[in-house]
């Protein structure tokens, strides 16, 4: 018994192997035009395969396309469309770019240290402390969210330093951040909200 594993890789697996071993014949038969009725024959059963491609716009294209490429493009016969050429195949694409911003702690994210950027620059004052004490709770929560075990303010106060070049030192006498049970409130308490809503 010849498992699949022990034959040839399939050009389009989709279509399965007996497919394949369809085109694989035509290759072989010598006039062209019994060739050429195996060929149509071949694109009619790939069609009923995926009844859906008939809806779609320029199917029939498509049928011959993976006919050739099926093929590996040596099937001469006379194809009723332009099929894709075989280099075009071969194309990559672009390369996409990346963003290449460093996060120091991914945990916190990209924004949190851009809004620890704009809080140094931030004029003294009463709103720059308020804008602080939401960074640090936002810094606590995405904590929590990456360690459920939880995290002493300190901590927080600490990588905020850090984050800051060291331009941004507060303490636990500064600010008193959230709890851990108002910034993360136990799953099992909402469950038990939702299903008493439910009743």
């Amino acid at each position: 018994m010849e498992y699949n594993t022990q034959q040839r890789k399939l050009s389009l697996p989709e279509y399965g192997r007996s497919v394949q071993n369809m085109v694989d014949y035509a290759l072989t038969i010598e006039d062209r035009a019994e060739r050429q009725r195996c060929a149509n024959t071949i694109v009619n059963i790939m069609g009923g395969m995926f009844p859906y491609l008939r809806d779609a716009e320029d199917s029939n294209r498509k049928l011959w396309d993976h006919l050739a490429i099926m093929a590996d493009f040596k099937l001469d016969i006379d194809y009723p469309v332009e099929i894709v050429k075989k280099e075009s195949l071969r194309i990559k694409p672009d390369r996409i770019p990346y963003s290449q911003n460093h996060i120091h702690y991914r945990h916190y994210g990209r924004y949190v240290q851009e809004m620890i950027q704009t809080a140094i620059n931030y004029p003294e004052g009463e709103e720059k402390i308020l804008y602080l004490e939401l960074i640090a709770n936002q810094m606590k929560k995405d904590y929590l969210n990456w360690n459920k075990d939880g995290v002493e303010d300190q901590k927080i106060f600490d990588d905020l330093y850090e984050l800051s070049g060291g331009k941004i030192k507060i303490s636990a006498t500064d600010f008193h951040l959230l709890e851990q049970r108002v910034l993360m409130p136990r799953r099992r308490q909402a469950n038990n909200n939702q299903q008493k809503k439910k009743y």
